[in-house]
């Protein structure tokens, strides 16, 4: 057992979408356990900006441009960052989204959008990412992947479905990978707070969504990221193939109804 909970001491990690929010939070607690973490964005200034901060601190983090979601421009990321590290051992496809979209206005950019970045990039990430981690027989790949996998959203039947193909995924590629030493998994955010950034940000917004959320509140970036830890770490040794929802007990109810009659919500 390692000397501490969640050491990554000695562990090359990996964190595509790793510049700003849940992705800056993954860097940040990997850093602080010890891996020498690459945070790759398509915002380059952004993930310099936070490695400048973190190695500031001491911790070892590495920025990169996040390319586009082909096959060659993944597996060149991938081979990067193994090359200038020495080894990897940790990749966390955290880059997603998608433009929403009702069915009715949907069309072939939209929806390809939100199957390469959320789904695609984790085929070629994985496959890029094994003969890496085959030589150490040691490996993690993780993935976030949304509770919108599970829960209908009003214009994100497309971002839903990529995100269910995403959980499939993970239960696939476990299996696949189980005899190699690498495990699979990931983490279904709810609700995050992303401060400074887009409507979610407004106090009086999140305070409206956090109140249909049974603990009462959005849920911060660093709730995803310690998940993740542990997911990346050697306790998390026998758990493959599973998704860890945080999502503050947002699924838990069958209706927004039962939240207001629960707590008298107006």
């Amino acid at each position: 057992m390692p000397a501490r909970p969640f050491d990554l001491t000695g562990k090359v990690a990996l964190v595509t979408g790793g510049g700003r929010g849940i992705g800056a939070a993954i860097v940040a607690r990997f850093a602080e356990a010890g891996a020498d973490v690459t945070a790759a964005n398509r915002t380059l200034d952004v993930a310099e900006q936070l490695a400048r901060e973190l190695d500031g601190r001491g911790l070892k983090v590495r920025a990169a441009p996040m390319p586009g979601t082909s096959r060659g421009e993944l597996h060149d990321l991938v081979d990067a960052t193994a090359k200038a590290a020495g080894r990897l051992d940790i990749v966390v496809h955290n880059a997603g989204g998608c433009p929403w979209a009702s069915i009715e206005e949907m069309d072939e950019q939209k929806l390809g959008e939100a199957l390469s970045l959320n789904l695609e990039a984790c085929f070629w990430l994985t496959q890029a990412a094994l003969p890496h981690m085959r030589r150490n027989r040691f490996g993690r790949i993780l993935v976030t992947s949304s509770v919108s996998a599970r829960v209908a959203m009003g214009g994100g039947a497309h971002y839903s479905a990529a995100k269910a193909g995403v959980n499939a995924f993970i239960r696939g590629a476990a299996f696949e990978l189980a005899r190699d030493g690498i495990t699979v998994n990931g983490v279904e955010p709810g609700f995050i707070a992303k401060p400074g950034r887009g409507k979610m940000s407004e106090p009086e917004t999140a305070k409206r969504i956090g109140a249909y959320v049974p603990l009462g509140h959005l849920g911060e970036a660093d709730d995803i990221a310690y998940a993740m830890l542990y997911l990346a770490s050697d306790q998390a040794r026998y758990a493959t193939g599973q998704t860890i929802v945080v999502d503050g007990g947002l699924t838990l109810p069958e209706t927004g109804f039962a939240v207001e009659r629960q707590w008298g919500l107006p």
